[in-house]
């Protein structure tokens, strides 16, 4: 096997555990079985690459290449046996820890896969097409975790938190402007490496997208169309 290659596999083998292990500390926090967390890191670790490939008309590399997954289960496992043998670590004060590993695991996993799914889309023939590259990043970057919370049953990270899916879509752009002068493996760092800052960089400024906020204590949303709906049209969060 060729370094290229290696160096590739390492590189997909890192954001696999660390996407599975974001997806796994969703399932112990939701108070999931062993069985839903093994689930859910997987999910977490491969649906976005799944979820790629088939629009690439190819079959998802999860099946063809189990490795990802065993991996996935493996870093899925491994936290779970570890809070269910040493009670002491289901303490509330460790949910802050809890906390900040879901976001490290989670934002590596992104900028990873964000940067992964732009090199797969160059290797099927898509070099010369900038849009559906980016797509092809971003949706496999944030395939996953979206896939993840809706599982979980809670409001999807890619809509709510640190302009997650924007950070997805700066990392996917530089990866394919990278890969066009540099070749793949300086694109896979770079792609990796601007997503991740941006992550942390919004998490530690606490940037956000606008968004629409009802005021305080209001019990329903009205139809729209209705009189008593242009009267209590909701305020812009500023």
């Amino acid at each position: 096997m060729e370094l290229q290659t290696w160096i590739v596999l390492i590189i997909e083998l890192i954001g696999t555990v660390a996407f599975s292990v974001s997806g796994a500390m969703v399932g112990m926090r939701k108070q999931m079985d062993i069985f839903g967390v093994i689930v859910l890191g997987v999910v977490t670790a491969v649906g976005g690459g799944m979820m790629r490939d088939v629009f690439l008309g190819q079959i998802p590399g999860a099946f063809t290449k189990p490795v990802y997954v065993e991996a996935a289960v493996v870093s899925a496992v491994i936290p779970f046996v570890l809070l269910y043998v040493n009670k002491k670590l289901l303490h509330s004060r460790y949910q802050i820890v809890y906390t900040k590993i879901i976001f490290l695991m989670d934002s590596l996993g992104l900028g990873i896969f964000t940067a992964m799914g732009v090199s797969t889309g160059v290797g099927a023939g898509y070099e010369k097409n900038m849009f559906f590259l980016c797509f092809l990043g971003t949706l496999t970057g944030v395939g996953g975790g979206l896939l993840r919370d809706m599982m979980a049953g809670v409001p999807p990270y890619i809509f709510v938190k640190h302009v997650y899916a924007c950070a997805s879509i700066a990392g996917a752009v530089c990866s394919v402007l990278v890969y066009r002068r540099y070749g793949q493996i300086p694109s896979l760092i770079t792609g990796t490496a601007v997503t991740l800052l941006i992550r942390l960089a919004a998490a530690h400024y606490r940037w956000n997208l606008p968004c629409v906020k009802l005021e305080e204590g209001r019990s329903s949303i009205n139809e729209p169309g209705t009189d008593k709906a242009e009267k209590d049209m909701p305020m812009i969060n500023k």
